[in-house]
C-alpha cells in the first residue's frame, strides 16, 4: 500500500516504522510541509496518513501557516475510514482536529521512559504492543486532552494522554515509537543545544541510558509499526 507522510519539522523522518513498512512491501509519499511543499488535495491515492512531530506546537499558525491545513487533512481521511497515525506533534494535530485541547510549555519528558497502557490499549490492535508496559522515547513539553469520542490508550507518570484513537484508525500516539537508536543519536548530534536547555548532562547519560533501554524500545516499536501498517 502507498501512504502519505506529513514532515513538520527538519530530521523528522520515518525512522523504525519506516524500516518496517518497507520491509512489508509498502511505500510512501512525504511531503516537507514545513519547508513549504504543498499538501495534496487528493487523497484518493493514499491508503492512510502519517502526521510526524516537530518543535513547535500545534497552534503555531502564525509560524508555520499549514499546521489547520493539517488538521483539515487528518479529518479528511478520518472521514473516508482510512487509517491515520499523528505521532508526538502529530498526535497533538490530531487532538486539535478533534476539538481537544492542547496544553503548552509543562515540563518536558525527555528520554527512554515507560509507557502504560490503560485497559482499553490492552484490547487495542495497536496499543496492545505495549503489553504491561515499555520504555519508549519520549521529547515533548506539549500534549493534549482528550477529544470527545475519543478512546484513551495509554499513559505515562507524567503524562496522562500518551496515546488515544477516535473512531477504529485514527490513532494519536505522543511517544516516539518510530525513533530507534540511530534517530535519537542523530537527534542527539543535530539538536545539542535544545537537549541542553533541559536536560545539561544528556551526553554524559545517553549511552548508559541507551544501553539499557533502546534495544526494548526499538523491538517494541517495531511491533507497534508492524500493526500499525497491517491497518493499510
Amino acid at each position: 500500500m502507498h501512504f502519505l507522510v506529513i514532515e513538520n519539522y527538519p530530521h523528522t523522518e520515518l525512522g523504525v516504522l519506516g524500516r518496517v513498512a518497507e520491509a512489508e512491501g509498502h511505500s510512501w509519499k512525504t511531503v516537507k510541509a514545513y519547508a513549504g511543499e504543498a499538501l495534496p488535495w487528493e487523497i484518493e491515492t493514499f491508503a492512510g496518513l502519517v502526521v510526524l512531530g516537530g518543535a513547535q506546537n500545534a497552534v503555531a499558525d502564525d509560524t508555520y501557516p499549514h499546521l489547520p491545513k493539517v488538521c483539515d487533512l487528518i479529518l479528511r481521511f478520518h472521514q473516508v475510514e482510512r487509517p491515520v497515525l499523528g505521532i508526538c506533534l502529530g498526535s497533538q494535530l490530531v487532538a486539535r482536529a478533534f476539538g481537544g485541547g492542547n496544553l503548552l510549555d509543562l515540563p518536558v519528558e525527555f528520554g527512554w521512559r515507560e509507557v502504560i497502557p490503560t485497559k482499553e490499549g490492552r484490547a487495542d490492535p495497536v496499543l496492545k504492543e505495549l503489553q504491561t508496559g515499555r520504555p519508549q522515547f519520549h521529547w515533548h513539553t506539549d500534549t493534549v486532552t482528550l477529544p470527545e469520542g475519543a478512546v484513551h490508550l495509554a499513559t505515562s507518570a507524567m503524562t496522562p494522554v500518551q496515546a488515544f484513537r477516535m473512531g477504529w484508525a485514527t490513532y494519536a500516539v505522543q511517544f516516539h515509537f518510530e525513533t530507534g537508536l540511530s534517530e535519537v543519536r542523530s537527534w542527539s548530534e543535530q539538536f545539542p543545544d535544545d537537549i541542553a536547555a533541559h536536560t545539561p548532562d544528556w551526553p554524559v547519560r545517553f549511552e548508559a541510558e541507551a544501553e539499557r533501554h533502546a534495544t526494548a524500545a526499538e523491538e517494541t516499536g517495531a511491533a507497534l509499526s508492524r500493526a500499525w501498517v497491517k491497518l493499510l
